[in-house]
């Protein structure tokens, strides 16, 4: 059963750096007003990012690679482990306050979008579930599942995501680590999510905002280094 009425739906064909994609989500949620927003897009650049709460030193740590060097870190405004953007597919859902996601609790909100994704990568030919065992995460987000993630066959994890809820309402950063095309997911998600749905694309204006939050924020040292 769909969780909205109407969805805007955004196949982001751009490829972007990790600050840029950071800005664009977080201007998606300023701007959130009418429908939720469903973005699925892509990395310019070999990119690993992590969670608002982790330590960038922690981070390389926790996550060595031969190939280290070529690799742009991102820290993310919402939570979670350490996701290697190389392997992966990304989305974000961006959800409006005045909607009952908007401003439902971390675990319910967490939950009833996975299910939603779950429903699309059956769709899709995988075989996933919903993770009922939670064994307590970690530094890397796809080593060990959380409630609510998925899990393949074997036990293995193969979505999660991070939430942040704002005034503007709810900021969900999910990955996909399955060989799937990004534009089928998109829309297949977007199906599994809304009752009917309606093609989103940027114009200047959020062009102009979105490079204004990367240099004011996610380009920065300072934010990427912040804790």
């Amino acid at each position: 059963m769909p969780v909205f009425d109407h969805l805007l739906y955004w196949n982001d064909v751009l490829a972007r750096t990790g600050s840029e994609n950071m800005a664009v989500d977080q201007c998606l949620l300023e701007q959130a007003r009418e429908y939720p927003v469903l973005r699925v897009y892509d990395w310019s650049d070999p990119s690993v990012s992590f969670g608002y709460f982790h330590k960038l030193g922690e981070v390389k740590r926790a996550y060595p690679s031969a190939d280290s060097e070529s690799i742009s870190y991102v820290r993310r405004w919402t939570g979670g482990g350490i996701v290697d953007h190389r392997l992966d597919v990304t989305y974000t859902l961006v959800v409006p306050r005045d909607f009952v996601l908007g401003h439902t609790r971390g675990a319910s909100s967490y939950q009833l979008i996975h299910q939603r994704l779950c429903e699309t990568l059956k769709k899709l030919g995988q075989k996933v579930e919903l993770s009922h065992d939670d064994q307590g995460g970690g530094p890397l987000c796809f080593n060990s599942p959380v409630a609510y993630d998925l899990i393949n066959q074997a036990g293995h994890k193969v979505a999660g995501a991070g939430q942040r809820r704002t005034r503007h309402g709810l900021l969900h950063q999910g990955s996909v680590l399955a060989k799937l095309n990004a534009s089928a997911f998109g829309q297949e998600f977007a199906t599994q999510l809304a009752a009917s749905q309606e093609t989103w694309q940027a114009n200047d204006r959020f062009d102009e905002r979105v490079t204004e939050i990367e240099a004011e924020r996610y380009a920065t040292k300072n934010w990427l280094n912040k804790r």
